[in-house]
């Protein structure tokens, strides 16, 4: 598989204070691991462009990006508080516009046909930001961005969202709730923020919560017993990826047990769906993941995957 890892200097700007767990050194984390792993030079490296209002703008409203953009502190070490853990700095909103394209491009490689599969290594991350407003780190949903491209930009029928971070994308599903043409299917512990009430499984929504503690052989079974059968029915012509790794038993701002494995595993349950109904393409976009160590090795481990060099 053709794997690229489409990222920017400018998401390192974007910082919300020492104390954030949300903060650049993640980004370092994994750059370090990909190297460890002789990744660096097996899959392509791509700089990615900023999103221009347009493709914002096809998941969020106006007010949403008009918030984010005039209300930068001028003055480096300042923040705008958008929620309690939520601030913007002077260049939040260019790191953002870069998370952003860097979906939007990886899209485009993919269905043009450049890469097979591409993984964002971007932030700020993007699964918690609704529609209306940003929420929960994030500003711009990144995934839900690239996934209207697909649809129209691109024309695309039907494209399918999975998530695996520990924290329920309350901003996936809230934008694409009474769309037919997008699956989403997640696990997230529950109950934990941001507090989403489960609501029924659908042919489109295949949202399950599960206890803190859960690890990797209870997720594997509800992946085969869920998602599977829910993704092949649907047939995706593109696969997005939420792809959050604080559910790794190391991360302390979940309370689940995956580990590296797990992901991997998951990963490649994906590319075979792909493969069957999307001609392989799938886009993956970091959310979230905040030890460092456990961040960086489990994205080595999906991204190996995604190239299927493991």
């Amino acid at each position: 598989m053709s794997t690229a890892i489409y990222s920017h200097p400018d998401c390192l700007l974007h910082e919300m204070g020492d104390w954030h767990p949300e903060s650049p050194a993640r980004l370092r984390a994994i750059e370090d691991q990909l190297i460890l792993a002789r990744l660096d030079g097996l899959v392509e490296q791509h700089s990615a462009p900023l999103a221009d209002e347009a493709a914002i703008l096809r998941n969020h409203s106006r007010a949403a990006l008009d918030l984010v953009r005039d209300n930068l502190p001028e003055a480096a070490g300042r923040h705008y508080p958008l929620d309690g853990d939520t601030l913007l700095c002077r260049d939040s909103y260019r790191a953002a516009l870069r998370a952003a394209g860097a979906a939007v491009a990886a899209t485009d490689a993919v269905i043009g046909g450049s890469v097979d599969n591409a993984f964002c290594a971007v932030r700020p991350p993007g699964h918690h930001a609704l529609p209306d407003a940003p929420m929960g780190f994030c500003l711009f949903n990144n995934v839900a961005i690239a996934a209207r491209h697909a649809l129209e930009a691109h024309g695309l029928a039907r494209v399918a969202i999975v998530d695996f971070d520990v924290h329920h994308g309350n901003g996936t599903d809230a934008s694409f709730r009474d769309d037919p043409r997008v699956l989403m299917a997640s696990f997230f512990q529950h109950p934990f923020y941001p507090y989403t009430e489960p609501g029924p499984i659908t042919a489109t929504s295949v949202n399950i919560p599960v206890p803190a503690y859960t690890g990797g052989d209870a997720v594997r079974r509800l992946v085969e017993d869920y998602w599977l059968p829910a993704l092949h029915a649907f047939r995706p012509q593109m696969v997005f990826v939420s792809a959050g790794f604080d559910a790794h038993r190391e991360d302390d701002l979940g309370g689940m047990a995956l580990v590296e494995a797990d992901y991997a595993w998951m990963t490649h349950r994906l590319v075979e769906v792909a493969r069957e109904h999307a001609q392989g393409r799938i886009v993956s976009c970091l959310e979230g993941g905040y030890n460092l160590s456990a961040l960086g090795r489990s994205v080595a481990a999906h991204v190996k995957a995604l190239a299927e060099l493991d």
